[in-house]
């Protein structure tokens, strides 16, 4: 868990009488991420989260901020931010960046079965068509230039074996995303941090899609391929579970039928799914920065993954006819 920049009730009493919340009663910090730092809030209003950003800039935060918004309006259920008396949606809070935004009912499943894969899968698809027309645009600030950027930082930290498949793969995915075949896919705006713990389930009812810090635009495919590699595996081993894999898929496909080009790049854009993450923990592992609370994740579980998505081909994306 991490909370880089404490608040306190007195600090958020007087922040917040920007907005028409009330007066603040609770603040609390949310064990979880290692981006930014989040609380749960109590106002006379209701409970809202309060996410002070570490990293982005006023300047990035329009985009995200923006395009959940953006899906609120259209029926996708994320959290919408809440904009101040000036309608101001970004704001400073101890000279950092920070926003209010909306609570999702429920909690995180954290053992999936295939009926949540399912409902994960279908709002993934109507999620990337509501932001079809969304104005902003950003890259993916986690995609290929900063997989080739952050590799030779890691690198010195890594075995021979390590190192060879870190290069190896890093090759792999340049050469694809130089292909006519990575430019025919489908892009826009992407969540690219669709795990277990950034989703809402009240029962089996999906309840909405939350922490949108990482999102850009990318393709659809890379989204699909990080949400698969997180929901539909065993967690300890990394290993598929072809039910949860075809549920997930099968929805998404029922909603935004994938496309043969896309099919045809299944099994790299799992693996560039696996990179990235394998990537970023590596950096948070071996160069972490200083917080109150920071647990970083364990690179050795997107090393795995992989490594198994080399070794052994995943289900399509679709049974072809």
């Amino acid at each position: 868990m991490a909370v880089f920049t404490p608040v306190s009730l007195d600090d958020l009493s007087g922040w917040i009488t920007q907005f028409d919340l009330g007066q603040a009663h609770a603040i609390k910090g949310i064990s979880s991420g290692i981006e930014n730092t989040n609380f749960f809030i109590t106002t006379d209003r209701g409970e809202f989260v309060l996410t002070v950003f570490e990293k982005l800039t006023f300047a990035q935060l329009p985009f995200y901020l923006n395009l959940m918004r953006h899906l609120a309006e259209r029926g996708v259920s994320v959290p919408a931010p809440i904009a101040n008396r000036d309608g101001a949606i970004i704001n400073a809070l101890h000279g950092k960046p920070a926003a209010i935004v909306t609570k999702l009912e429920g909690a995180s499943q954290m053992s999936p079965a295939p009926q949540h894969c399912a409902a994960v899968g279908a709002m993934l698809a109507r999620m990337h068509l509501a932001a079809l027309d969304f104005p902003l645009r950003q890259p993916n600030l986690r995609g290929l230039a900063w997989w080739n950027e952050t590799a030779p930082v890691v690198l010195p930290y890594l075995d021979t074996a390590q190192k060879l498949l870190l290069n190896d793969e890093i090759a792999l995915q340049n050469a694809y995303a130089a292909s006519a075949d990575y430019a025919a896919l489908q892009q826009g705006p992407i969540h690219a941090d669709l795990f277990r713990n950034n989703v809402m389930f009240d029962g089996e009812r999906l309840t909405g899609f939350f922490d949108f810090y990482f999102a850009g635009c990318d393709t659809w495919l890379f989204d699909v391929a990080v949400t698969v590699n997180d929901w539909c595996i065993a967690p300890d081993t990394g290993v598929l579970d072809d039910a949860r894999v075809r549920a997930l898929l099968d929805a998404y496909h029922a909603v935004r039928p994938f496309t043969a080009t896309e099919q045809a790049g299944w099994q790299t854009m799992l693996r560039a799914g696996a990179l990235r993450f394998w990537l970023s923990r590596l950096y948070d592992f071996h160069l972490p920065r200083e917080a109150e609370m920071l647990t970083p994740h364990d690179p050795g579980h997107f090393e795995r993954i992989l490594q198994l998505r080399i070794a052994r081909p995943a289900p399509p994306l679709f049974q072809e006819s």
